[in-house]
Parts: C-alpha cells; structure tokens; sequence
C-alpha cells in the first residue's frame, strides 16, 4: 500500500512539472518590500510613517520684454525623518533646456527622407537658445553663501551643520532663466512649459511651470529622489505651503496654484463684483474677465506693473499662466461641505469652444473624481488654454483645444479638449494629492488617473467616443510588437516613446476597469479604491501600497492580477478549442447489473461514440453511464446518496465539456455565452482562479436543461482577448478579403 501511494505522488509531481507551470497565482511577496513600521502589510502608512514639509516664499517678476523670469525663493525645510540629513537635493528642471543636456544626448534617432525643420532643429539640438537656471546665489538665514553642486537637473546644496531629526532650518536661492518658446520644441519634452507668441496682436501667452528650484523628495523607501529629468518621467515634490509674489505687467491678468490674496488691487472694481457673484453661482460660469477687456489690453499694453498675491496651503508644487490675452470665467461646485471655484483662463482664440466648455468639464472632473477618491479639498481649480498640450500642476492645468481662425471647430477637437481637461484636471488627485513618483511608477499617476477619467466621460458625457478605458480598445497595442512592449512595473524612461501612451495611460486604465467591472464588481472595487485615496491623500504610495490596500479593503486576492498585468507583457488570448456534448445513458436499470464492465470515470471520455473533436453539434450527443455508488464508498455513514434520484434528475439534462487554451499567458477570468436552440441567451462568469491548477490548459463540464447551438468566449469584450477568432463554437470561417470583394460584385 505504502508503495502504491509513493508512486501515486510521483506520478501526480510529475504531471504538475510537465505543465510548464510559470507561478501566475504565487504570491507577490517576493516582489514587494516587506512590511514595516512606516508601510503596514495591509497597504495602509505604518504607525510611524513619516514625511518631509517644504515652505516656500518666492518673490519673482517675469519681463515681458525679453521674456525672461527673475527670482529669490527662501525654502523652510522641516525633517520629520528618523535621519540626520547634512545635504538636500534640488531638482532644476529647467536644465533640460541647456545646451548639451543629457535629453538629446541619450536620445535615439535615425536619418529618414523627409524631415520638418522643426523636428530636425530640437532633435538635434541646433536652436541658439541658452536655458537653463541661472543660479546666482545659495544662502543661509543668516546670508551666508552655501556651498553646491549642480548636477544636470539636480542640485545639491551642503549644510553648515547636519540637520538633526525633528529640526528644520531655512535658506535661499536666487536664480533666472529664458522662457522658452515651447511652440518651437526646442528640445525633446520640454514643452510642459514656456510661452507662445501671437504675431496678430504681439502678445505672448506664458504657462510657467518647473520655474523655481524645488526639493526632492526623501522618503524612507529610497532616501533622497534622485533620478535625473530626461523628460518623459516627471517627478514627485514634497508637501508645503507656499507665498507667491509675482510682479508682472499691470495689464496681465493671471490665475495659478492657490488663491489671489489682493484681487481688489489687481482687478478693477467691476471685475471684483463679478468674481464675488462667481462664488454664489452654481448653474453656469460667470465671466469676471471678459473678451472685449482682453482685446482692448492686447492692444493698450501697458508698462506698469502690478504683483499678484498668492497664497497656497498644502501643495506639492506652484505653476501659474499669464497674458494680457486672458478671458476669466469662473463658477462654484458644491463638495461636500465646501464650494471650491472652478475657472477657466483662455484668449480670443480659444473661443467660442472654450466659454461654453472649458469650466463646465472642470466642475464634472472634481465632482466625480471626489465621489471616486476624497472629497476635492482645494478652494479652485482651473484650466488655461494653451496650444498643443495638456499638463497639470496643483490646482491649475494647462490644455488644449484651439477652434480655427473662423470660430468653428470639429466635434473630434471638441471631444478632445473634454478629454483633455478632464484627464489634466483629474490630475489633482493623482499625484498632487495621492501623491505618487511618476519618475518611477508613470501608471500609479498616469494610469490610475486615466481611469478615473474614464469613468467621468461615461457618467457625464454619454455622446462622447471613448478612447482609454473599454478593454476592447487596447487590443491593437496587446497584439502589437511585443519586443517594444514593457510591463507597467519600470521606470518611466525605460518606456518606448511610441508605446507610452498606451502602455502607461491605457494599459493600466483598462486593467484598473477589467479589475471594477470584471474581476471584482463595482461595489467591492470601489470601495477599496476610496480606502486606497484615503490612506494615501497628502502622502507618498508606492506600489505595494496600491496592490496592498485594494485585496485588504475587499477581501479579493489579486496578486495573479498585478502579477500579470503590471509585471508582465502577456495578453489575453483564450482559445475556445473544443465543446462536447453528453446526455446520460438512459438505460441506466440494466446497468446496474453491468457494473464490473462499465468503464469507470469515463465521463466526458470522448470514448462513447465520434471521433473526440465534433465540429459542432450536427452529430448530437455523445453518451455516457452514471454508476451506482458503491456503498464501500460511505463507510461506516448512515447516510447515502439516492442514486436514482440523481441519475433521475440528469436523464434529461445536457452536459457540455469546454476546452480552453491560454496562448496569450494571461490568466483571466473566463465569460462564457450560451445560445439555446430556442433563441435564449445565457452569460456564465467563471474567476480567473479557473487556471490556478494548469495555467495554460483547462477542461470544464456545465449542466445545461436545454441543448446549445451556440459558444462564445468573453462575448462583451470584457478581457482584453487579442483574438476573438478562436472564442467561437462552432467554429465561424473568416471571411477572406477575396471573399469580401466577391460579396461586393468585384
């Protein structure tokens, strides 16, 4: 007996080997950092997390005649680290526009036969313009000159003395730079920020962001930040509060991080009156600047200047937007227990799509986003006009969506700039306050907030087309060039150009749906991903917190989920290989009689009749026996099984065995379609645990009452499958594009 059980073991080891078992439903635990007193095991901050606070108050001006910015800032860092710090790190993003940066320099490029100059000139680096920050000097509080070190985009600054924890100390940087002209592109992925000319009025549009000298942020996962801007990957800031004084020219008007603290000085009495009604107006925007103000200052252009006020509480980062161009509308949105503003600033030439648009979407994005998250907790946010981008800073984002010259616009340019405010705006929750590094992690920023986007055009814009989101939309990129093809899980700049868009927006938004909408139900997913928001709201999340915080809040093991979607580059590619169909013997009495001869277990044989592998169901069933349980079985039990009242019970049902293959190595859950012979339709989800056992291959019977004409895998295109081709029984023929031409009479 002994050495039947051995062989047993081994025979059931081996097949288990012969499986080329790959561990999709291992654990991740291996590949998360282990759990500690800052970060728990539940995903949730430890009972002694920490975080780092950064003040600033930065007095600046802008010249609007050489279209340079000039500036002092004087940072108050407090530790609240464990650690004692004897040097900070700043980032200089500016930098990427010096000459020689190391943007172009790892940039890869090819000679093609045809190229723009435009394209040809920042590719190469052959535009005359010297940016970069100028630094003019590094202080202590005292005045005292620091030492520092300027590495690319980064700079070091050394203490006098080390920082002890729980300490804070402040110093200055007095710095300037050129505008760029971010139309011109003058190197790869510097167009975040800068200005644009109109040659029409000789006015200039300035967006400003990356302007002043910022801290990097030091964490307890990998100390100070310290990967270099190339451009693609942005970065992640420390929370602080900010004054901002900018002196610009009396006639500009501008909005920014923050709110304005002396409006009666820079608005005209008027102008005032109109932003108090804003704040009570609930139904639609109200225009504080109008457009007949904007073209009478685009001509006037004054020379005085005035110094616009702003203070900021909690903020990761400051940008603002500026130009006598500007039209100015604003309007509340009730939150909650607050009424932050929602405001647009956009020229002439953003009209008439933008007065009718712009503001609205910002009040959508926030009302919705904070049914999904937390509730807003910012007192605005605004959209500016700008050509040719979307890019987002606390509570201000910069967008496009320009009508032509004649005012009329095309519903896909409408469409678009929706999505783009949206998307931007959305961006105030991830990562200004889930507050993730998208140096290293693009799809906890990008991704996540690609799919709370998703879920904003639904439930707001139900005409208009849908891009990132739906699982069928990112087939094409599934099925694409795997080689160009990187998992969600690297860093930012290892990631194809081509690709990532898709890749660190779609990809995640679409998993992030499959996972609500599929894997784990709204309800469950939703609430997991609030707690997820709540935990992390003004901190700094890393993966783990994400994956953690979603499987402790709904109970749901996900780590197959993350493990092939986030860390790997698999499809989806489920094979409907085969379906057969059983019906019980139903000369079952006679049977009885018959036990020693009949075959035991074989149910779903294929060895009652056909050749195992039927084409469809023309052939009818294949016929199997139900033997009486043997009462050796029971034991000493009382209790046993009527045997004829189950073999009663399954004379006149339909017994259909599915065969599934994986080729594309992603686990899923299996969605099956039924079709009856009378025209009925059944759906049957089966969870993707279904592979846990043999993860490329599994075999499945169903009861049926009535017979099926019709199999259909994953049949509303909830999955992802790159090949829905092979999820038909009976097999459907493609048509050829031969065939195609002959229906049509060529």
């Amino acid at each position: 007996m002994n050495k039947l059980v051995t062989l047993a073991f081994i025979l059931f080891s081996f097949a288990l080997a012969a499986q080329d078992w790959k561990g999709k439903f291992e654990q991740l635990d291996q590949l998360l950092p282990t759990p500690n007193e800052y970060r728990s095991g539940s995903g949730a901050p430890g009972p002694r997390y920490w975080q780092q606070q950064a003040d600033y108050v930065i007095n600046a001006e802008l010249n609007d005649e050489n279209q340079s910015i000039s500036g002092s800032e004087t940072i108050t860092y407090h530790n609240n680290s464990p650690d004692v710090l004897k040097y900070f790190w700043l980032q200089l993003d500016q930098n990427i526009n010096e000459k020689g940066n190391s943007t172009l320099k790892t940039a890869n490029n090819s000679v093609i036969d045809s190229v723009t100059a435009k394209t040809f000139s920042a590719t190469l680096g052959l535009n005359d313009f010297d940016g970069g920050f100028k630094i003019k000097s590094v202080k202590d509080a005292s005045g005292k000159p620091l030492s520092y070190t300027i590495n690319q985009t980064m700079m070091r600054v050394d203490l006098p003395k080390a920082l002890a924890a729980g300490e804070k100390i402040s110093f200055s940087v007095e710095w300037s730079f050129k505008v760029n002209d971010r139309m011109l592109n003058a190197t790869p992925n510097d167009g975040r920020s800068g200005m644009e000319y109109f040659p029409e009025d000789g006015n200039y549009l300035y967006i400003i962001a990356q302007w002043f000298p910022r801290m990097c942020v030091y964490d307890d996962v990998v100390g100070w930040q310290n990967k270099q801007f190339l451009g693609q990957g942005e970065f992640t800031l420390t929370f602080g509060n900010y004054d901002v004084n900018l002196t610009l020219p009396a006639d500009f008007v501008t909005g920014g991080t923050g709110m304005v603290q002396n409006l009666k000085e820079v608005l005209t009495e008027e102008q005032y009156a109109r932003f108090e009604k804003a704040k009570t107006t609930f139904d639609k925007p109200v225009v504080i600047c109008t457009q007949a103000e904007a073209e009478k200052r685009e001509k006037t252009k004054s020379k005085e200047k005035k110094t616009w006020k702003f203070k900021a509480e909690n903020v990761r980062d400051f940008a603002f937007a500026t130009s006598r161009k500007f039209i100015w509308d604003a309007m509340a949105v009730k939150i909650g227990n607050s009424t932050p503003l929602a405001m647009s600033y956009y020229p002439k030439e953003g009209n008439p799509l933008w007065e009718k648009e712009s503001t609205i979407a910002v009040k959508n994005t926030i009302s919705t986003y904070s049914k999904y998250t937390i509730d807003y907790p910012y007192p605005q946010a605004t959209s500016v006009h700008a050509a040719s981008l979307g890019m987002e800073y606390p509570m201000i984002c910069f967008n496009f969506g320009r009508p032509d010259k004649d005012g009329t616009y095309s519903d896909r340019l409408k469409w678009g700039m929706i999505g783009v405010i949206i998307h931007e705006v959305g961006h105030n929750f991830f990562p200004m306050i889930i507050n993730s590094d998208e140096r290293q992690t693009t799809w906890m920023d990008e991704g996540v907030n690609t799919f709370v986007q998703y879920r904003t055009e639904v439930e707001n814009y139900p005409d208009k087309p849908i891009g990132r989101g739906p699982a069928a939309n990112i087939v094409p990129y599934m099925k694409g060039n795997v080689d160009l093809q990187r998992p969600l899980m690297v860093n930012s700049e290892s990631v194809v150009r081509s690709n990532f868009g898709n890749e660190q927006y779609a990809k995640c938004a679409t998993a992030l749906n499959i996972l609500r909408e599929t894997v784990m139900g709204p309800e469950l997913f939703d609430q997991a991903f609030k707690e997820y928001a709540q935990r992390w709201a003004f901190k700094h999340p890393k993966p783990a917190d994400f994956f953690r915080t979603l499987e402790d809040a709904s109970a749901v093991d996900l780590d197959w989920f993350w493990r092939g979607w986030f860390y790997t580059t698999d499809n989806c590619d489920m094979s409907l290989d085969n379906v057969k169909w059983f019906k019980v013997r139903k000369d079952q009495a006679t049977l009885e009689n018959r036990t020693k001869t009949a075959t035991k277990g074989d149910l779903a044989s294929g060895k009652n009749g056909g050749d195992g592998k039927p084409a469809d169901f023309s052939q009818g069933p294949e016929y199997f026996s139900v033997l009486p349980t043997d009462k050796r079985f029971y034991g000493e039990f009382q209790n046993r099984l009527d045997d004829k009242a189950v073999i009663s019970k399954m004379e006149n049902k339909n017994f259909y065995e599915i065969t599934l293959t994986n080729k594309g190595g992603l686990v899923m859950p299996v969605i099956i379609e039924w079709t009856y012979k009378d025209g009925s339709r059944e759906i049957e989800r089966l969870p993707a645990e279904i592979w846990r056992l043999d993860e490329m291959k599994v075999t499945k019977v169903f009861a049926k009452d009535k017979e099926v004409v019709n199999v259909v895998i994953d049949p509303l295109k909830e999955t992802a499958d790159i090949s829905i081709e092979n999820n038909v029984f009976p097999k459907v023929t493609q048509p050829t594009k031969f065939d195609e031409l002959k229906k049509k009479g060529k």
